[in-house]
């Protein structure tokens, strides 16, 4: 310990603080070395997360446009059936119109009929007519009635079947092309 003493004090002290400042700078350089990892590390997780978000925007354009095409798939099914059957109810209009034609020319001879009947009768028997119509007359007016009937009723039910067929046929065309 002799030597130690013939070094001094001032050196010691110079020595300390060399010391606690290389241990300082050590720290500070192995820090930057961990910041700068840390900094490599968060570029890599920005570049991932971008490429994450990329990817995912394109697949949500994909899905969106593959849903227009099968929206508009759908809507063209959809008006071709409904054309068709605009065009069968125009058609069944048609012939219901032609039907009613007809069943006036029958009402009007059912008519004709029954003014006959009743002008025969007039002549023939004024008793007859007091007690009650004719059997002609009530029935001419059931056939009149049931006849308009049965026309509303067909044509009614033409509808309803056509629209039915054209709901049964814009289902069965969604489900054809569907993935």
């Amino acid at each position: 310990m002799n030597w130690l003493g013939a070094v001094p004090a001032w050196c010691w002290w110079l020595i300390a603080l060399v010391l606690v400042a290389g241990g300082q700078q050590y720290r500070v350089a192995v820090a930057d070395g961990a910041a700068a990892d840390a900094r490599m590390e968060t570029a890599k997780s920005d570049k991932a997360l971008a490429d994450y978000r990329l990817e995912v925007s394109e697949r949500d354009r994909r899905a969106a446009a593959q849903a227009r095409t099968e929206e508009q798939r759908r809507q063209a099914v959809a008006d071709e059936e409904g054309e068709d059957a605009r065009k069968k109810l125009e058609v069944a209009q048609g012939r219901a119109a032609a039907a009613e034609s007809a069943a006036d020319g029958l009402r009007g001879q059912i008519a004709r009929l029954r003014d006959g009947h009743r002008a025969t009768c007039d002549t023939i028997a004024a008793q007859q007519r007091e007690a009650g119509t004719s059997a002609v007359v009530v029935l001419g007016g059931l056939l009149e009635e049931a006849d308009r009937m049965a026309g509303d009723l067909a044509t009614a039910l033409e509808r309803s079947r056509i629209a039915g067929l054209a709901c049964e046929a814009v289902i069965d065309g969604f489900g054809k092309f569907s993935p």
